[in-house]
């Protein structure tokens, strides 16, 4: 491919609405164009890099026994009426009528086409087990798309569903695609991706793992034990801290005129957020039933654990004269048997605590929970923290990180052969309900977010597993004949041998060449000149400036077929054995 082919335009200023640097880069680098909000076409560029991932992913999928199907983009309403989640999916599912009238969706996910597909054919258990994958284009509505295409509304995704006919046989499956995940973010020159425990959400489930790239952008915040290696997504990980504890103090009602928040009664009071109770109160999405959580005053409330645990959705009270509490002064000593009340297990066996006393201006101290909450449930729904302690090795040193997610598994269970009522014969002769996996890999994603993960203020720094091109030849005198022949001669050299090469013969200034080269991110840029033919040599040059050499003219096809095979190694020796 000749540079000066190439459609797409590159330049030099940062777009003003890129607040990441892949974004702005991808956009400078001509690989990107905005349709819409959230909506993208890829240049050249892009869908190279794209499909060098999505050739890397079909590998791994086929090495553990994949089966590459193709499912509709637009699905009829009714498959996902089956499942359910045409009613309990919120406004990111695309939902529309064709000219029938008929409901239709755009498919987010596809476990409902997947059944669809196989629930005929799966009806013996000697068909199991099996696993079906797609690389398809996928719709979600979000709400707030940012980062180019980290965060969008269309995308491509690889999806695949597993079926087994035991727990046993899909979590050995499970282990074998987790390792798989972790070949395929090495292989695309990724291996600081790591796998941590997450919340199912609405694809259901009761084991599920995040694939998340470290980075400060991230919008993800990933709890991590730096001693153990305990790695959970905040909205999954656990909040273990101990009771808090002080002596024994009679439960006492004291005034606090015009004090609201937990900060203003502990202060009124000279006391600490540790040594509280806090009151945080919701309403049901669907009846407006008031939640009130009470969890130790230096702590949040994690809504994913929250709704988890009630099974619905739940909003910020709105809290008037008719509510059955007192906003800001709300305690669990005789509040209103009208409220739901959940207790965060951050006071389990706590006393000595300030709480609210249910009455305009006046808080409890000395809070005893086993005293004066007797029977009282607890259950774990805060947020982790830094410094909390570790669920597996029990040491106080959690840290918090951010991360981007670009992949992730669920071991499904039965919620959609259930629901859509695939059976199968076991050998019994009894009807069973076949177990599913689910595995996803967002492509663009994966390509944006290594970019944002590998990248000078020049442009990205692509692997060469999946750089748009591996080599740049860049002829800096077309004008001059030896220059354009010798460029031309190992451009066709490099091609001929199946070597992805981009030569760019243009009539412009080397600044300006080597501007767009940096762009476009060859991993191996080859610098043919007059000035260094003059010595016989040749410049060869890597993208990250690990390698910068002169060889002789004779000598740099071969130095560059060398130093693709050093780069690829590099990135071979990340990638752990298949199981």
């Amino acid at each position: 491919m000749k540079v000066k082919n190439l459609v797409g335009e590159r330049f030099k200023e940062r777009p003003s609405d890129c607040v990441v640097d892949s974004h702005a880069l991808m956009v400078r680098g001509g690989y990107i164009k905005q349709v819409a909000n959230g909506i993208f076409s890829l240049f050249p560029p892009a869908r190279r890099v794209t499909q060098k991932i999505e050739q890397i992913i079909r590998e791994e999928m086929d090495r553990i026994d994949g089966q590459e199907v193709l499912f509709p983009v637009v699905l009829p309403g009714s498959l996902w009426m089956e499942s359910g989640r045409y009613q309990s999916v919120d406004n990111t599912l695309a939902r529309f009528s064709d000219r029938n009238g008929t409901p239709m969706v755009l498919g987010m996910t596809h476990e409902e086409a997947a059944v669809q597909l196989v629930r005929e054919y799966a009806n013996t258990y000697n068909r199991y087990p099996f696993m079906i994958y797609q690389i398809q284009t996928k719709f979600r509505d979000e709400a707030r798309p940012r980062a180019g295409l980290i965060r969008v509304r269309e995308f491509t995704m690889k999806d695949g569903y597993s079926f087994h006919t035991s727990q046993e046989d899909l979590e050995k499956y499970y282990a074998r695609c987790y390792r798989a995940y972790e070949r395929i973010y090495a292989r695309a020159g990724a291996p600081e991706v790591i796998a941590v425990k997450s919340d199912s959400g609405m694809m259901g489930g009761s084991v599920s793992h995040e694939y998340m790239l470290l980075t400060d952008i991230g919008e993800d915040s990933i709890v991590i034990c730096p001693d153990c290696g305990y790695r959970a997504n905040m909205e999954a990980a656990d909040n273990i801290v101990a009771p808090t504890r002080a002596e024994d103090a009679p439960l006492t009602k004291v005034a606090t005129p015009g004090c609201k928040t937990i900060e203003e009664v502990v202060e009124y009071l000279k006391g600490d957020a540790v040594h509280s109770a806090k009151a945080v109160v919701y309403q049901t999405n669907l009846e407006d039933k008031f939640v009130v959580v009470f969890l130790r005053g230096d702590l949040e409330v994690n809504e994913t654990k929250l709704t988890n645990y009630l099974g619905e959705n739940v909003h910020p009270a709105v809290v008037t004269e008719d509510s059955p509490v007192v906003a800001g002064f709300i305690g669990p000593v005789g509040i209103s048997p009208d409220v739901k009340v959940v207790f965060d297990s951050s006071l389990k066996g706590s006393n000595g605590l300030i709480c609210g006393a249910n009455e305009q201006d006046f808080h409890y101290t000395g809070l005893d929970m086993d005293r004066d909450v007797p029977g009282a449930a607890f259950v774990d729904v805060a947020k982790a923290f830094t410094g909390g302690i570790c669920p597996v090795c029990g040491k106080p040193h959690l840290t918090i990180s951010r991360g981007i997610e670009v992949g992730n598994i669920f071991q499904l269970g039965t919620k959609y052969s259930k629901s859509m009522g695939m059976t199968y014969t076991d050998q019994d002769g009894n009807s069973q309900y076949p177990i599913m996996g689910c595995y996803g890999v967002g492509v663009g994603r994966l390509a944006a977010s290594i970019a944002e993960a590998s990248h000078d203020n020049y442009g990205p720094i692509w692997p060469i597993s999946i750089a748009p091109w591996s080599v740049e030849v860049c002829c800096l005198r077309a004008d001059d004949a030896q220059t354009k022949e010798i460029s031309e001669k190992l451009y066709n050299q490099l091609e001929n041998a199946g070597i992805d090469t981009l030569y760019d013969d243009r009539d412009i200034r080397p600044g300006a060449m080597f501007s767009d080269a940096d762009l476009l991110g060859a991993p191996i840029r080859v610098v043919v000149s007059p000035k260094n033919l003059a010595n016989g040599e040749i410049e060869i040059n890597t993208r990250d400036k690990k390698i910068q050499v002169k060889v002789p003219v004779v000598e740099a096809f071969d130095k560059v077929r060398e130093i693709i095979a050093t780069l690829q190694a590099e990135i071979d020796a990340t990638v752990p054995e298949s199981i």
